[in-house]
């Protein structure tokens, strides 16, 4: 699995595999990983903002 694909599918962007295994601790491995995109993806936003826009308005 390529890791475009998969981080399309932490963010329901795309299907996941239907004869892929579920177990629980995917679950949980999978949540983690989903929150941490989302956490890093804010931190980065919040770091455009203060790096570049704020800037712009001083």
């Amino acid at each position: 699995m390529g890791i475009w694909r998969q981080i399309a599918e932490y963010l329901y962007i795309k299907k996941r595999d239907p004869n892929e295994p579920r177990t629980q601790w995917m679950k949980y491995m999978h949540g983690m990983n989903r929150l941490s995109i989302l956490i890093f993806l804010v931190a980065i936003i919040i770091m455009i903002i203060r790096l570049v826009i704020i800037p712009m308005f001083r």
